[in-house]
Order: structure tokens, then sequence, then C-alpha cells
């Protein structure tokens, strides 16, 4: 049997992490095994927010501790060097007297960048860094950004035809994909902290925005609603979950910011330029409140206006094998780039199937220049 290697085990760290999906924030995804000897004697994930951390939840599994004395602690994020809501998970590494530990990335957050490193290697526990660094930074993409700009990581989510449409010349849109693409979609908003619509699209889809087609959390629903034009009794408004508000500071007098209250809803005021809301006021407002990550549903001037802006990371496109024809609404119009060298610059990840449906993944290189209103 070839002989395993720090790749193999890493890798398997990162699929226990992704089990923590939807449940830790705003702590990181985080997995980890123990090696002795070529096997894997012992496994953990953070599995809640609060919860034992991964590298104890692995060394918990261990029923002979006598074999941690010659292990490999593999886990996807340096291990804590700090107490927060549980003790330091290097002090625990040490006390137990693992020899090795095989680290995939580096922790962002500043009471823990390079300190737990720096602790285990004091010990004189022998550390590798930077095992499969790539997909342990994207697996944890939302918390790097969060401690590294100060925001939340944005993906712009739409469902377009083969032509890039997303409505047809009617306004219709229900619905361009199939079901197998919409599970997926439940799926998604499950796992990140908040999805974001317009007032626009609020009047077009009158959406629930909750997670209904497969098991997970509900995320916030952030309404951007500049002059709180909205009726009160918008699906998305009701109580199956948190909804909150943003409207320009002009409006903080009106009557019907009460009545919003009332209803269980937050209201937010944000200032306003040219009769547009300031994203990045909405994105800071939103990092405030330990949201780490932000799913965007609205629609072409929405995902224009985060993209102009330089606030979007990412773009989910779910294409399905379907024509709208040239009179039809196009799903990034709005970013009127005029020459080949404006264009807003991407790069592809490998392409996913569901049903009949192609998903897109694609991560935003270069922005146009900032423009932070909407």
């Amino acid at each position: 049997m070839p002989l395993l290697d720090d790749d193999h085990f890493m890798r398997r760290s990162l699929e226990l992490a992704l089990l923590g999906s939807g449940r830790v924030s705003p702590n990181p995804l985080v997995g980890a095994v123990l090696v002795c000897n070529g096997e894997i004697i012992g496994e953990g994930f953070h599995h809640r927010f609060g919860g034992p951390h991964a590298e104890v939840e692995a060394i918990g599994s261990i029923a002979d501790e006598q074999k941690l004395r010659h292990a490999t602690l593999y886990v996807t994020l340096e291990p804590c060097a700090h107490f927060g809501k549980t003790p330091p998970c290097s002090d625990l590494i040490i006390e137990k007297g693992i020899p090795r530990v095989v680290i995939g990335c580096r922790d962002p957050y500043a009471e823990v960048s390079g300190k737990g490193v720096a602790k285990l290697m004091a010990a004189g526990v022998t550390v590798t860094e930077g095992v499969l660094e790539v997909e342990c930074r994207k697996s944890n993409e939302a918390f790097i950004k969060s401690h590294t700009a100060g925001l939340p990581f944005v993906n712009i989510k739409l469902a377009q035809t083969l032509d890039g449409k997303i409505a047809t010349s009617l306004g219709a849109s229900h619905w361009i994909t199939g079901e197998e693409s919409r599970c997926e979609v439940h799926r998604l908003r499950s796992i990140y902290d908040a999805v974001l619509i317009g007032e626009a699209t609020v009047r077009a889809d009158d959406a629930h925005l909750t997670v209904r087609h497969c098991a997970g959390r509900n995320p916030l629903r952030v309404v951007l609603d500049r002059c709180l034009s909205l009726p009160s009794e918008a699906k998305i408004f009701d109580t199956e979950a948190s909804t909150l508000l943003f409207a320009s500071s002009l409006w903080e007098r009106s009557p019907k910011v009460e009545q919003f209250h009332q209803q269980g809803v937050t209201v937010q005021f944000v200032d306003e330029h040219e009769g547009l809301l300031d994203l990045r006021q909405v994105l800071q407002e939103l990092h405030k409140r330990n949201i780490l990550s932000v799913m965007v549903e609205g629609g072409s001037r929405l995902s224009a206006s985060f993209i102009r802006a330089g606030l979007a990371d990412k773009i989910t496109m779910f294409i399905a094998p379907k024509l709208f024809g040239a009179d039809a609404l196009s799903a990034f119009a709005p970013l009127g780039i005029s020459m080949p060298d404006k264009a807003i610059n991407l790069r592809f990840e490998p392409p996913h199937f569901f049903g009949f449906d192609m998903q897109l993944e694609a991560y935003i290189k270069l922005l146009a220049a900032p423009d932070n209103q909407v």
C-alpha cells in the first residue's frame, strides 16, 4: 500500500470542516484529523458556534491517549492561542504531547494569526504550514475577508438563460431554471449569513427568501428600500425569519418605521447619494452585526451596482438551456461597459450540473472604478 501524504489527510480535514457549513459563523470552518503510522485514528470538526473546536473534537475521539504522542494532527486552520468561548487549542495540543501539526492556512484573526504556530514551535512541536492552502483559504473565504477587509464576503446569485437573460420582455422569470437548481439555491441560502434583495425584486417576486427545499437555518433577510415604499404585508416581512430593512436616513421620521418595528422588522438607516443608498455603508453595518457572508439575490440593477462599487467577490450563475431573445432583460445590462478593455475580469471555477442546468462560479479579479451607491 502506498504511503499516504500530507495532502491526502488535509483533504479529509477539509471534508470534515465543510460539515459545519451554516452552523459555525461567525467562527471559521475547521476540520481536524489525527494520524498515527499512516492511519487515521481520530477526526473532528467545529460543529457549531460556541461549541468545541475541531482539534478538541479530534483529540477527544481518541480512546488511547498514548497514541497521541506518536501522531500527526492535520488541521485546516491554525490552532488558536487565546481564550475565547473555549480554551486555546494550541495549549491542548502541547499538553497531549502531539509531536507534529500540519496546518492548511494561518488564521487571519489578529488574536490568533501566527501566535498559535509560534506557541507550538516554542514547545518543540514540528509545524508544517501551507498544505492545500488555496483550498483551505477558499473554505473560509468569508471569515478571511471579514478579518482582513472588515466587510462581508459578497456572492451575487443569478439564474439566466443561455443568452444571458434573467426575465422575458414582459418581466416573467418563474421559472428559468429547474427544480434541482432551485434546491441548490436553498442549500446555498442555508450556509450564507444573509441574503440581500432590492425593493424592485420584492415587488416583482414577493419571495420569502427562506430555506424550504433542504435542511438548514434561515439566513438574515436584508432588504434595500430607500424610501420605505414596500408594503408591510410583503412575504419577506413575515415572521418565518429575521428581516433587516435598509432605508435612507432622510426617511427616519417616516411613520412606517414604527409599523415595521411592531412587525419585528429592524430598520437601519444609511446615507444616500443622488437618490441611491450607499452600499459600502450597508455592508459595514452588516459586518457590525457579525454577518460574514451575503448572497445577493436581486436583479440586474442591484447586481451591477455591487460590481461597479467593487464590493462583489463572486458570481454564482445558474444557466438554463433556454433562449429568451434580444428583447428580454439581460443579467448585467446596467454595467454599461463601452470598451473590451473596461470589462470586469473573472476567474471561473469548474462547472457543476443540476438537472439540465449548469452552475458556473466566477471570482471577480479586476473591478471597475468604485461607485458605492444603488
